[in-house]
This record gives C-alpha cells, sequence and structure tokens, in this order.
C-alpha cells in the first residue's frame, strides 16, 4: 500500500524524483514495511523529517506521509506558504482520519490549497513485523493499563489510540469484521482499578466499532455488512506465553541471542584471516529464515544443514564440462550470496544449540512444560532440585521457571514458600514482586493475617487451569508440547464453539452468529493485501479539503486430533521438538530456493523478497483477525502462520507490542515496586 502511495505521486505529474517528508511514527512504518531501495525505485531521492529544519528544494515536488496532528500540519502549512514555499507542490497523506479541526486552516488558505496536489487519508498507522503480524506500537500497553495504580485519563486516552490504530487496519483492506471480545468478569465496586483491567478488551472492541460505523459513511467502497472477523483479547488470556521457552527456532534466536529488533549481529572470519563482525537482518527478506523460522531447533539445523549438502554437491566441479564450468563461474556471485545466507543460520543454529547446554534449557523447558500439562513428576521438589542442579542459572530463567508455577499453582507461594525460594534461588525483593505482579495479569493478591502475600486467582478463575495435551502418547517432542491458548480459542471461534458468553459481538453481525464460517474469496497474504491496494482518492479527507489509518479464564479443553496433532513427530536425541508445518512461501521447498543461480541457467536475485502469495492462495474462508492488548509473543505469531493451512482461511495477528521473554519481564517490574 505504501508503494502505491508513492506511485500514486509519480502519476499525479510533476518532476520525476519527490522528497518524502514523514514524522517519527510514519517513518517507523514505512521502515517496517519498505527498504530504502524500494523507495528510491519508486522515485524518492530524498527522505526528511518534517520536524527538522530542511533545505528549500523549490523545483521539486514532495510527498508528506504524516499523522494529522496540530504539530505536523503547522508544520506542513509552513512549509508550503509564503512566498517561497520549500517545494513545488504538495503531495499529502494522512495516516489517520484527520479532524475537522485540524482540517480547517488547510481550507481557509487558497494559496496553500493552490500547491496541494493531493490530500488524502492513507489510514495506516500500523507496523508490519510478519506476512502475517503487525503492532500498533504502543510499548507501554501493558503497564499503562495493568498497573497497579491506573491513571483514568490515561488508561482512556491510551484505549482511544489504540483504537484509531487498529481501526486504520480495516479502514486500509476495506474489511468490516464482526467484533469480538474477552468479557469482563470482575464484579463489585470494591475493586475499581481490578474492574478496569478487566474492561480493557470490551473498552476497545466498543471504540474500535465506533470507528469502524463511521467508516461506512466516510470511506467510499468500504462494506456495510461484515467480511471477517476481529477478535479483541488482552494479555491475561495467557500469562504463561510471554514467560515459558518459546522451543522453535525463530523464537529462540529472539529469547537467547543478542537480536536488536530484528538486527543479528555475529562475527566470522574474513578473507584476511582476522574476524569481521556482520550485521543481517532476521526477517522475511531472508529466504532460509522465512523457511525455518517456526521449525523447532532440531529440525531447523537439519535443514539447513541439508541444503548445505545439496550446494556443495550442486555445485563441485569435478564432473562439469568445459561448457558448465563457464556457466558456473558466471553465477559464482550469487551463489555465495545463497551459501553465506546458509552457512548464517547453520552458525546461529550452532550458537543457539551451546547456549542451551550451557545454561541447562534442556531441563529447564522440560519441568516448564511439565507445569503448564499438569505432569506429575513437576511439582516444587522438582522445582527446587533443579534449581540446585544448576547453581549459575541465571537469575532471569529462575524468575521465569517460577513465574510459570507460580501461574499454575497459585495456592503453593504463600508467604513462607516466598522466603524459601527467594533464599534457594537468592532472588531480591524486587525479583519476587515480579513473580508476584502477576496478580495483575488475573491473579489476585491476598494480605494474611502477618501482613505478607499469597496468590490466589481473582475473578478470572480459581485455580490454574492445564493445557490438553495436542498429540498421542508416542508423538512429538517433550519440548514441542505447549502452545499458546489463544489457538484453542481461534479454533474454537472458527468452529462456532467459541462462548458467547465469554467472548460476546459488539453487535451481532447480520447473517448470524455462525458468519464467520461464511466464504470469501481467496486472499493473499497480509503484507500483498496492504500492498495490492490503491490510496483512496474518494476519501472523506479529499471531500472536506476542496481543491486539495496467562492465565486468564478457564478454556475449553481440546481434543488430540485437533490443529497441533498433525505437526510433525518425528523423535530426536538432541532434545529438539518437533514442527508445524511452515506457511508456505513461494511454493518451492528451501532446498530449490537455496539452489537458484546455483545450477547452469540465471535465476532471480536472492536479496528479492520471497513470494508470500502462495500462503494462501487456496484459501476460502473469511479472513479471521486476533488483536492481544499487552503485547504478543513469537510463538502467538506462530500459531497464525499454521492456523492460516489448518483452518484454510487466513489469520492475522496483531497486539500492541512484540514482546521478547525480557522485555515482558521488565513490564512486569513496573505494574507493582
Amino acid at each position: 500500500m505504501l508503494i502505491e502511495m508513492l506511485r500514486g505521486s509519480k502519476s499525479a505529474g510533476g518532476g520525476e524524483w519527490k522528497v518524502l517528508i514523514t514524522d517519527a511514527f510514519t517513518l517507523r512504518v514505512m521502515s517496517a514495511s519498505c527498504k530504502m531501495p524500494d523507495v528510491t525505485e519508486e522515485g524518492i531521492s530524498l527522505v526528511e523529517d518534517i520536524n527538522k529544519r530542511r533545505q528549500p528544494l523549490p523545483a521539486m515536488e514532495a510527498l508528506y506521509f504524516i499523522q494529522p496532528t496540530a504539530s505536523s500540519i503547522g508544520q506542513f502549512m509552513k512549509d508550503m506558504q509564503g512566498k517561497s514555499p520549500l517545494y513545488k507542490k504538495a503531495h499529502v497523506y494522512f495516516s489517520r482520519p484527520v479532524s475537522k479541526d485540524n482540517l480547517q486552516p488547510i481550507k481557509a488558505d487558497p494559496l496553500l490549497r493552490s500547491r496541494i496536489a493531493a490530500l488524502r487519508e492513507m489510514n495506516l498507522e500500523i507496523l508490519t513485523v510478519d506476512i502475517q503480524g503487525y503492532v500498533t506500537e504502543h510499548d507501554s500497553a501493558l503497564v499503562e493499563l495493568f498497573k497497579e495504580d491506573i491513571s483514568t485519563r490515561e488508561y482512556e486516552l491510551l484505549i482511544d489510540d489504540i483504537a484509531t490504530r487498529l481501526s486504520t487496519v480495516f479502514a486500509s483492506l476495506k474489511e468490516f469484521p464482526a467484533v469480538r471480545y474477552r468479557a469482563a468478569k470482575a464484579t463489585g465496586a470494591a475493586v475499581s482499578m481490578q474492574r478496569m483491567r478487566e474492561l480493557v478488551s470490551t473498552k476497545l472492541a466498543a471504540a474500535v466499532w465506533d470507528r469502524l460505523s463511521k467508516y461506512k459513511t466516510s470511506i467510499q467502497g468500504f462494506p456495510t455488512s461484515d467480511t471477517c472477523d476481529l477478535l479483541i483479547v488482552d494479555r491475561s488470556v495467557d500469562a504463561v506465553a510471554p514467560i515459558i521457552h518459546d522451543w522453535s527456532y525463530g523464537g529462540m534466536c529472539f529469547d537467547l541471542l543478542p537480536v536488536d529488533g530484528q538486527k543479528y549481529e555475529y562475527e566470522v572470519t574474513g578473507q584476511s584471516g582476522k574476524p569481521e563482525k556482520r550485521t543481517v537482518l532476521l526477517d522475511e527478506h531472508d529466504p532460509v529464515w522465512l523457511e525455518v523460522r517456526d521449525l523447532f531447533l532440531a529440525e531447523a539445523y537439519e535443514k539447513v544443514k541439508e541444503v548445505f549438502d545439496q550446494i556443495s554437491a550442486k555445485t563441485s566441479t569435478s564432473d562439469l564440462s568445459g561448457k558448465e564450468l563457464h556457466k558456473l563461474v558466471q553465477s559464482l556471485s550469487k551463489y555465495r550470496e545463497q551459501k553465506d545466507k546458509v552457512e548464517l543460520h547453520i552458525k546461529i543454529s550452532s550458537s543457539l544449540s551451546e547456549r542451551l547446554n550451557a545454561d541447562g534449557l534442556f531441563d529447564v523447558g522440560k519441568l516448564e512444560q511439565g507445569f503448564v500439562f499438569g505432569d506429575s513428576g513437576a511439582s516444587y521438589k522438582e522445582l527446587a532440585a533443579l534449581i540446585n542442579k544448576y547453581p549459575d542459572m541465571s537469575t532471569h530463567n529462575k524468575m521465569r521457571l517460577l513465574m510459570v508455577y507460580a501461574a499454575m499453582h497459585p495456592e503453593k507461594l504463600d508467604p513462607q514458600k516466598q522466603n524459601f525460594w527467594m533464599k534457594l534461588a537468592k532472588l531480591d525483593q524486587e525479583d519476587m514482586r515480579t513473580v508476584i505482579n502477576l496478580e495483575f495479569l488475573g491473579v489476585g493478591i491476598n494480605k494474611d493475617a502477618s501482613s505478607g502475600f499469597s496468590l490466589s486467582f481473582g475473578s478470572r478463575k480459581e485455580k490454574g487451569r492445564v493445557r490438553k495435551e495436542r498429540r498421542t502418547s508416542e508423538e512429538a517432542y517433550e519440548l514441542s508440547r505447549f502452545y499458546p491458548f489463544v489457538q484453542d480459542i481461534l479454533e474454537d471461534l472458527d468452529e462456532g464453539k467459541l462462548s458467547l458468553q465469554d467472548y460476546p459481538y459488539v453487535q451481532e453481525p447480520d447473517s448470524g452468529p455462525s458468519s464467520s464460517a461464511r466464504p470469501r474469496d481467496p486472499v493473499s497474504s497480509l503484507g500483498s493485501a496492504f500492498s495490492a491496494l490503491k490510496p483512496s482518492a474518494d476519501s472523506a479527507t479529499a471531500g472536506r479539503a476542496g481543491a486539495a489509518g496467562g492465565g486468564g479464564s478457564a478454556r475449553p479443553e481440546k481434543p488430540a486430533g485437533s490443529a497441533r496433532a498433525g505437526m510433525s513427530a518425528r523423535k530426536k536425541a538432541t532434545g529438539g521438538a518437533a514442527a508445524p508445518a511452515p506457511a508456505a512461501t513461494s511454493g518451492s521447498s528451501l532446498a530449490s530456493w537455496a539452489l537458484k543461480g546455483v545450477g547452469m541457467e540465471e535465476k532471480s536475485s536472492s536479496s528479492e523478497r520471497p513470494s508470500v502469495s502462495a500462503a494462501s492462495s487456496g484459501q476460502k474462508g473469511r479472513r479471521l483477525f486476533v488483536f492481544i492488548v499487552g503485547g504478543m509473543t513469537r510463538s502467538e505469531i506462530r500459531v497464525a502462520h499454521m492456523l492460516s493451512q489448518q483452518l484454510n482461511r487466513e489469520v492475522i495477528i496483531g497486539s500492541t507490542s512484540l514482546d521478547t521473554p525480557n522485555k515482558f519481564i521488565e513490564k512486569m517490574k513496573l505494574l507493582k515496586k
């Protein structure tokens, strides 16, 4: 969609090259979806910040992609007013609907209007993190909406802003969802702060619905009846998923490696024999990453090793004729790039394995999953024994173990037990306070007679619910058992089994509660769906401008035959785990991608982003959106990948942020200090 915005400004006339002006937020929106070469290819020679002093370029036209705030609009007007405007013409695209008050100064200035070539609402205020995932970039949502002392004003403003950004997804795609949400369970006026936490999903759903209803009249071509499904929940729906170790390749990379955003820096031996630092992006522009990110570690390593061996065999010169050898030499540059990508992931896999062994994480992972599934051999005795077995275990991992244990056994963490764990695990008061802060995600704190604290579940549930096994007894790896509860919920919604009492509609869809299963035309992935859309020249702005986007409640138990039971189930001696079938990419395997250009025929550059349209080209069900307030996890994104295939409909997941376990625990510390 952003590329179409650039193309739209190009086709509107004027010079070949333009300047792109953004604010801090819209620059991040652009950066999440577009690379600089993509922007340059569409005629943008320079990208500048609207809030910084800029050199006048009166011979060039400017494309403004900005939020319609009073500050940004004021700066835009300053740029284009007077006898000497900074640019020849302005193509203005707002990231969300603009208010009448902010639009009025533009309408009131005839000279300014004459310098505006386009004025439109793009309705795009999300950052894509994945072809099926996005964030609204409200990183403080978990703290501001779930902390001990909630500010009513900040709470309402934040809900309002999240709703505005979330709504732009549907404005951009011209989809009108049937909106469901996780209903509040708390009762009584004595727990007002708890009530506010309980109402997060309810309030957000109402705010989103209000905006979507207005789109019916403000956006030309916006549907008047529901075309997709949106489910809104909050982080308390599953307090374990952000803490437990995720044994997928992608989850481990972001959990255990020093990845900054999506940037990973590593060291290699250069041609001179000296160590050199390199930086790569772990994103969907890397076809190897796209293929193995959802595989469990052991299988990911085997996959990339297999491809490496195939490349080596295919490029052997021993049996090549002179003509074939000449063609191979011509393709060496491309071959080297492809081989480097595979070698990178072999190196990453090896680094992860070393880290797992050094930190005793195989044992940690088994005990975590034992707690979650209620295994008879997973109790406080095993937890104490494990901490004693690994005296050098990091404080971070001890806290994660205790948090999983507390989520499943809150009744066993009374004040006496808290002191015991603090002494055994060498935790300080802040560390234990962080563990106890699980109360804000569905666990209540009650003071006893001695003014200590004990954990007990509040109105959400009385005790920790274990997850139902999704495998037969002899299948799958021990470490592949865990799945986020959002998978249960989405499967039930798709099957028409999701409780209307626990997950009501804001307004029942026109076609009735079962409409979620209604067929729709095949669709492309989130990324390709956005890119296929063009800016709406008929938006409300164009018309207004004249000339000129835990452990919470009880969950249903899933039968062994549900979606996860279809995962790969070969056992590995390495302690790896079975992998879900990864979402299709370009329809070819990792091996076939890696060998492109290595053979005798010319292939396209491997630096191009792999096609993902095939991932959903055969899907018939209408889109299913889920939004998690308070942060989502890599494992939950993986559920979206898997269910898109299993349910034969595109599943798109969004949240206020995408959190690693480290980041989540840091936020938990802030809920109550």
